[in-house]
């Protein structure tokens, strides 16, 4: 044998080699990315708790290889974690103004869309011991009222509320999202929460809700993007997909938002 076909069977071989290896010799795990395959991390208000991590379950289930993470918290906090270098993939907010921190920051990949709608309740203990009928009640004497801060978007819209119903209240407590407003009303620390209507239907074995009429006026739109700096963008977009469908946004109306204009 030549040193020229020597050589020329040894690089086929090698090829050969290398193909082999692509093919079957890696890891069993898809590639990131890979029809939804790989890690994803989901930052998401904390009113979604409840219907996304179902929804990450049944993607999982829908996306063979795909592992869904989640980080919940009022959307302010969560606004500023992405704008300061917090890894993640997708972002869903409680209200437009704090998707803004982070389109305005660059670090949104492509055009927000509304996912769902939320609006307000008064949540009160099972039975509604002290009789709650609206807005006006909370300010009675010796009434213990949670709200949440109005930077993040139930306080925003717990203020907008009372401010078209003309009540003025000093809460016991301003939390950071709803789940710490929920949380003191359980304990026993307040009388009543200014919450979402979802995180109220989460609790119906412990809390009842108190429709009034002024929450029309201060809907949450939700918008969900897809982050710049997502580290698996197939997967990120795949989630946003699997949600914004008929199957997720069934999930989300069974806990209670409302559909948004043209989902």
């Amino acid at each position: 044998m030549t040193v020229r076909r020597l050589r020329a069977t040894l690089a086929g071989a090698l090829v050969a080699a290398l193909v082999l290896a692509g093919c079957g010799g890696g890891t069993d795990e898809p590639a990131a990315g890979r029809d939804g395959g790989g890690p994803v991390t989901v930052f998401a208000a904390a009113s979604l708790t409840e219907s996304f991590t179902r929804l990450g379950t049944d993607f999982e289930a829908a996306h063979p290889g795909s592992t869904v993470t989640f980080n919940f918290a009022g959307s302010s906090a969560l606004a500023t974690q992405i704008t300061q270098g917090a890894p993640a993939d997708v972002f869903v907010a409680a209200s437009p103004a704090t998707m803004r921190t982070v389109t305005d920051a660059g670090d949104a990949a492509g055009t927000p869309v509304t996912l769902v709608r939320n609006q307000l309740v008064v949540a009160v203990p099972k039975g509604n011991p002290g009789r709650v009928a609206g807005l006006a009640d909370l300010a009675r004497p010796g009434v213990k009222v949670a709200l949440c801060a109005e930077q993040v978007p139930c306080g925003a819209a717990a203020r907008t509320a009372l401010d078209a119903a003309g009540v003025r209240l000093t809460p016991v407590t301003l939390e950071q999202d709803v789940k710490g407003a929920l949380a003191k009303l359980r304990l026993g620390e307040v009388d009543a929460a200014l919450v979402y209507r979802t995180d109220v239907r989460a609790a119906a074995a412990d809390l009842d809700a108190v429709e009034f009429p002024e929450s029309a006026r201060a809907v949450n739109d939700y918008p969900i993007v897809v982050l710049r700096g997502a580290g698996n963008p197939e997967g990120a977009r795949a989630f946003v997909d699997f949600v914004r469908s008929d199957a997720g946004l069934a999930v989300l109306t069974a806990a209670g938002f409302q559909a948004a204009s043209g989902s």
